[in-house]
């Protein structure tokens, strides 16, 4: 199975994260333990979540994703071969005081010593980087946690966090999160992808799956109902997107694979990028398992490329 080192960071991954949005929310208690139990099984590593998931939901507070992994890492007794990867900032900021408190509360959550991956969850231009990052520097000088990642920061704002780090002597970001997938291709290509190839810095692509239209689940308005996320499909149902569905559905016939294998191995396959995509059923996650060890030719990836330009 093939692994990749994310940039800088020393940590290694196959081709797929387990995104943990779900947990707590559209996936819970059995169901949840069992997804996460399969990834690993078959070989998956990394799980990514956020201390403000799912906040979202009426009655809950965030921290419930973080909250059942760590119900299942201490089920599972062990995890030496999982990495977590959370993050921190959506609601607060990051100062230097709430990167304090936060990490905290979520190493307690996740019931860990140490958080493998930490993002900025989005950036805050009213706190100073130099703050930002010397608060994230003493976490990694104090072994909680191992590498940095930014998260939804645009090009010049990265590009002057990683100047001030490397000014400063601080711990630098290695891997950027970003929105990625066959038919959001502007949001990444260009100016950040540019940034990333130059600072030898790792992708990790979120909405890999366009909110499950590269699925093919949702190709009417009226298969939008089939979840209560559905609605979030509709955009892609104009514009080039029924040509990307085309393209997938040819190319899936062909490599004996799924419209969703087939999505997220082209994101596999865009240099520096892994994708990360979440399940609510066992089924869903052994479908998305399939990626690890699709590889497309160079053929297919470019029609792929060519339908969704």
């Amino acid at each position: 199975m093939e692994t990749r080192t994310l940039g800088g960071s020393g940590l290694e991954t196959p081709r797929l994260i387990l995104g943990g949005n779900v947990f707590g929310w559209t996936a819970k208690g059995e169901e949840a333990f069992a997804i996460l139990d399969r990834f690993a099984a078959a070989g998956g590593v990394m799980i990514d979540t956020a201390d403000v998931y799912s906040k979202w939901v009426p009655g809950h507070r965030g921290g419930e994703s973080e909250t059942l992994i760590g119900e299942w890492l201490k089920r599972r007794g062990r995890r030496d071969d999982v990495l977590i990867a959370t993050k921190v900032g959506w609601d607060a900021g990051l100062s230097a005081a709430e990167i304090a408190r936060a990490s905290e509360a979520s190493l307690r959550r996740l019931g860990i010593e140490t958080i493998d991956l930490y993002y900025a969850h989005k950036d805050d231009p009213e706190t100073p980087f130099e703050e930002t990052l010397a608060a994230f520097d003493r976490l990694v000088k104090a072994g909680k946690v191992r590498a940095l990642g930014a998260s939804q920061i645009e090009a010049p704002r990265l590009a002057e966090a990683l100047d001030t780090a490397e000014r400063a002597g601080l711990t630098p970001y290695s891997v950027l999160q970003t929105w990625y997938n066959l038919v959001d291709r502007p949001r990444y290509e260009g100016a950040l992808s540019e940034l990333v190839a130059a600072r030898g810095l790792a992708t990790t692509a979120f909405y890999g799956l366009a909110n499950g239209y590269l699925t093919g689940k949702y190709r009417t308005r009226a298969d939008l109902s089939k979840s209560i996320r559905g609605d979030r499909a509709l955009p892609y149902m104009e514009g080039n997107g029924p040509k990307v569905l085309a393209a997938l559905d040819e190319v899936a016939a062909e490599a004996g694979a799924t419209p969703a294998q087939v999505a997220l191995a082209w994101l596999a396959a865009q240099p520096s990028v892994t994708p990360i995509a979440s399940a609510t059923k066992v089924e869903q996650v052994e479908e998305l398992l399939g990626v690890l060890n699709l590889e497309l030719s160079a053929d297919q990836l470019a029609r792929l490329s060519a339908a969704s330009a």
